[in-house]
């Protein structure tokens, strides 16, 4: 394959780890690429794209059934099997060939096997029939082999075989009861799409649902999910698993009650993928998260660079923000940062330039695809005020804005926005509504560019759409 010595070496190939690879590329350095499975990460396969296109023709459905004139023209139900076969074009039917070829024209070779750290800016790949290919960096190897789904420590449940997110969203048949421990955000999707694809869903939320984001966010989702038909059980915890002879997984909770599925979805958080990666070598845990600072250097147990600060982490690894999106900006960061140092140019301070991932700490955007769907950026009242802000939180009812109407009769909707009283900018901004991730951008550029309210008044909402959400938010606070 060549030359065994690039300017860089980036470990996985997933959405992260190709944006690496990619910047540093454009920026006039060599790269090479280490992927153990598909190139395109969870995210391609697993996750984003095939989970968003599991929901996506149940909400078309639910969108049509509210809108009169629609309405009258539908006359069917889903079809499961275009819904799964749909499913399966967006996870290119889990084969990489389309993501190898574009490393490939992008100029980056790729060494398909398990990748490991052997020393300072060495990495070994052990590849098929365990070939071993040394690697060497000039400068900097990235670490972006993601997260994993986190099992928990639940009598019985590793041996009974329970789904994660990736076969729950690789599945080729919709069982007919399902039973799902979490109500995070992956829960929640799942829930909704399981429901709508005709399972009977039960819904173990021992910490409630969503319950990171703002609360009403949550109640509207409970809400959503009930009247779907599933069994949201708030505060409900599972004591132990079993899974029969005849393949039925057999719950019982922690108050003696007892359920009965035919398939189990764990989704009760992540795990970092750095259990084989040679971490040990460089003085680190193997199977720890990865301490990074803002230009994602890896950092040892005292606070400093490993070595002299050759090692990086971007992505899920890190631990900061576990989202796709996020993890590319890192991407950028990174890639920009390695090339900058290696031209021999200082980067440090350099707060709010490209060389820094600072947006993982107050103005992160998250969308998820409920009924209704959430979308969010930057932080919550109660988080805001654990921050130690002085904040007010400004409500109001997206159905009263002329633009809701329109997009559905009986429009229902929330949204709210958290001010920095001290500042006078927006510090958070939820919506809970249909089709409200494509408003999030304007409430990110608010946040992170961390624009005056009065300033704000002068960015006119056109008329008439739901982002007239924006100026009664305004007037409700007043001037």
């Amino acid at each position: 394959m060549g030359a065994t010595t690039y300017d860089v070496i980036v470990i996985g190939a997933g959405p992260v780890g190709e944006n690496v690879a990619d910047r540093v590329v454009q920026g006039g350095l060599t790269a090479a690429v280490v992927e153990r499975e598909l190139v395109g990460g969870e995210c391609s396969y697993w996750a984003c794209m095939p989970t968003k296109a599991l929901l996506r023709s149940a909400a078309a459905l639910r969108a049509a059934r509210q809108v009169p004139g629609a309405r009258e023209a539908v006359t069917g139900d889903l079809d499961v099997a275009a819904v799964l076969r749909r499913r399966d074009s967006f996870a290119s039917s889990w084969k990489d060939d389309g993501q190898a070829a574009w490393l490939e024209q992008a100029g980056i070779p790729l060494y398909r096997g398990q990748g490991r750290i052997t020393s300072a800016r060495t990495v070994e790949v052990t590849g098929e029939n365990a070939v071993r290919t040394p690697l060497t960096a000039r400068h900097a190897v990235v670490i972006a082999t993601g997260s994993g789904a986190l099992v928990p420590d639940i009598a019985g449940l590793r041996e009974a075989a329970p789904w994660t997110s990736r076969e729950a969203v690789a599945a080729n048949a919709v069982p007919r009861r399902l039973a799902i421990i979490g109500g995070g955000v992956v829960a929640s999707e799942l829930a909704t799409a399981f429901a709508a694809l005709g399972a009977s869903v039960t819904m173990l939320a021992r910490d409630g649902v969503l319950p990171l984001a703002e609360p009403f966010a949550g109640e509207r989702v409970v809400e959503s999910l009930r009247d779907a038909g599933v069994s949201v059980r708030l505060g409900a915890e599972a004591g132990s698993v079993k899974r029969g002879d005849d393949g039925t997984v057999h719950l019982t909770l922690t108050d003696g009650e007892q359920i009965e599925a035919d398939e189990l979805l764990v989704a009760t958080g992540r795990t970092p993928n750095t259990q084989d990666l040679g971490l040990d070598a460089v003085g680190l845990t193997p199977g720890a998260w990865l301490t990074v600072d803002d230009t994602l250097r890896v950092l040892g147990d005292d606070g400093a660079p490993i070595g002299d600060g050759w090692l990086y982490a971007a992505g899920d690894v890190n631990r900061r923000v576990l989202l796709t999106h996020q993890g590319k900006y890192q991407a950028r960061a990174v890639g920009d940062v390695i090339v900058a140092r290696a031209k021999g140019e200082t980067v440090e301070g350099d707060r709010w330039g490209r060389h820094v991932a600072t947006a993982d700490e107050r103005a992160v955007p998250q969308v998820v695809f409920t009924e209704p769907e959430i979308a969010s950026v930057g932080l919550t009242a109660a988080a805001a005020e654990a921050a130690g802000l002085r904040v007010r939180a400004v409500d109001y009812d997206m159905g009263a804005v002329a633009g809701a109407g329109l997009q559905a009769e009986g429009y229902r909707g929330h949204a709210r926005m958290v001010v920095d009283e001290d500042r006078k900018v927006i510090v958070g901004f939820t919506l809970a509504g249909p089709d409200v991730a494509e408003l999030l951008h304007a409430a990110t550029i608010a946040v992170a560019g961390e624009v005056p309210l009065d300033r704000l008044w002068h960015a006119v909402p056109a008329f008439p759409t739901v982002s007239e959400v924006w100026l009664r938010l305004l007037e409700a606070y007043g001037r």
